[in-house]
């Protein structure tokens, strides 16, 4: 093993376990040389964006059902 795979994968090992999944997805993704899009980009992006908004508190999470139920309504109107 090299000192940079080393030194990533203590790093790693500090990180979230939830990060630590983002991260190991984006590798797999890499590892087979499957190229993300622009728009994964964005989603993967935007999802960080709400995980740490929901993390710091600074917005509610609404059960699936809920938001589902939700949804319907809205498209029924």
């Amino acid at each position: 093993m090299t000192t940079l795979f080393q030194e990533i994968e203590q790093k790693a090992g500090q990180l979230s376990p939830e990060e630590r999944e983002m991260l190991a997805e984006r590798l797999l993704a890499r590892a087979d040389d499957i190229r993300l899009t622009d728009i994964d980009d964005a989603w993967i992006a935007e999802a960080e964006r709400r995980y740490a908004a929901w993390k710091a508190g600074s917005t509610v999470a609404i059960p699936a059902d809920q938001a589902l139920k939700d949804i319907r309504d809205e498209i029924k109107r």
